[in-house]
């Protein structure tokens, strides 16, 4: 395919993975059935048909209400579904043809991790592990040598942040970093490779910092001791990394 042809197609199925993600980032932490399950008006639960079901033209159509009970739709499904092909035509347009199509994929992977840490403080595995399926996947088909180095970076970046929570526990008696992290910055190092780590930490420790800060500007500090979704800023720094390159390189 043209590279046009590889910017197009995610762009037009991104509206659906958006919706699809606002399903799932609503039916996982509650422990429903994603794949099988039945779409309803959480107000009537009226069983949704495809007229209801139709990304973004819908919630336009019905006003963002049930057409049944006129019951607000949840502004996360709009905002997911416009997200979805914005990222797709970013990642398209820094990198054209069929890397930019892949890369769609990664960062609609990280929007959902993302979105699920800083709701929940839970990055699970069903979902972290698949991001760095999907990266080594990715790497192999520029080759052997890229794929090496996707290994190389999912390895390391499990093993960095696996230590640093083991030192934090060992050294604090208590829990400084969540399970999750770890996986989350391997599936980026399988994406962007091992000379990506440093520049993904440095930007997501920057970028927490700045988000701390905001809070603080805006009167709501955030404490010592307060849980943040570092997961967040993870999931931007890998995609920072992916769209860029390595600071420096």
């Amino acid at each position: 395919m043209s590279d046009l042809a590889w910017l197009i197609l995610p762009v037009l199925i991104g509206p659906f993975v958006g919706s699809f993600l606002g399903l799932v980032s609503v039916r996982l932490p509650r422990g429903l059935p994603v794949v099988f399950g039945r779409s309803a008006c959480p107000g009537c639960e009226r069983t949704l048909g495809p007229l209801d079901l139709v990304p973004i033209a819908s919630f336009i159509l019905f006003r963002g209400r049930c057409r049944t009970c006129a019951a607000p739709i949840p502004r996360r499904y709009l905002a997911l579904e416009l997200a979805c092909p914005a990222l797709a035509l970013w990642a398209g347009l820094a990198h054209p043809g069929a890397e930019g199509a892949l890369g769609a994929l990664y960062a609609w992977q990280l929007l959902l991790l993302a979105l699920l840490d800083a709701e929940h403080f839970w990055l699970p595995r069903l979902l972290t592990l698949p991001l760095i399926v999907t990266g080594l996947a990715a790497a192999s088909l520029a080759g052997a040598g890229a794929l090496a180095d996707a290994a190389l970076g999912a390895a390391l970046g499990f093993l960095v942040l696996a230590l640093i929570a083991w030192l934090y526990r060992r050294l604090r008696r208590r829990e400084g970093l969540g399970g999750g992290d770890a996986y989350l910055l391997a599936g980026a190092g399988a994406w962007c490779g091992a000379w990506a780590l440093p520049t993904i930490m440095i930007a997501a420790s920057l970028s927490g910092l700045a988000a701390v800060l905001i809070l603080r500007l805006i009167g709501r500090p955030v404490a010592g001791d307060q849980p943040v979704p570092f997961g967040v800023f993870l999931a931007l720094g890998g995609w920072l990394a992916w769209l860029y390159g390595p600071l420096g390189l």
